[in-house]
């Protein structure tokens, strides 16, 4: 059986009750029985981590923002092409990485950075910046 399960077996006087000792405060009046559930099970298992609530925060920021950075601008496939001072640069995005002049880059940023001289973000460049 499942932490969850566990208290859903309790009444809601001895969910109140074990809300009050779990949190230290009672819970908000008209908070649903599933919700109660749901967090005191969140908070239990906050509490057997270990870990400080901020330390596990700042890693799952951490990783969230790993992954945002790995996000594909766009899917394989895609064209991009801009103009700059009367030059049109295109852009092809493959499973390799962005293919510009004959050439794969890593990142849209360098390809812009090669193209205007200055540190550009390459999405913004691109206009594919969210």
């Amino acid at each position: 059986m499942s932490l969850e399960d566990d208290l859903a077996e309790l009444s809601r006087k001895d969910l109140k009750e074990r809300w009050e000792d779990i949190i230290g405060l009672p819970p908000p009046p008209r908070i649903a029985r599933v919700t109660m559930i749901r967090i005191l099970t969140c908070e239990l298992q906050w509490q057997t981590c270990g870990q400080s609530r901020a330390a596990i925060i700042k890693k799952l920021e951490r990783v969230l923002a790993g992954a945002e950075k790995d996000k594909p601008i766009a899917n394989s496939g895609t064209r991009l092409v801009r103009e700059w001072n009367g030059r049109e640069h295109v852009v092809d995005i493959t499973d390799e990485g962005y293919l510009w002049n004959g050439r794969f880059w890593r990142s849209l940023s360098a390809i812009a950075k090669e193209i205007t001289g200055a540190k550009w973000s390459g999405p913004r460049f691109f206009g594919v910046a969210a």
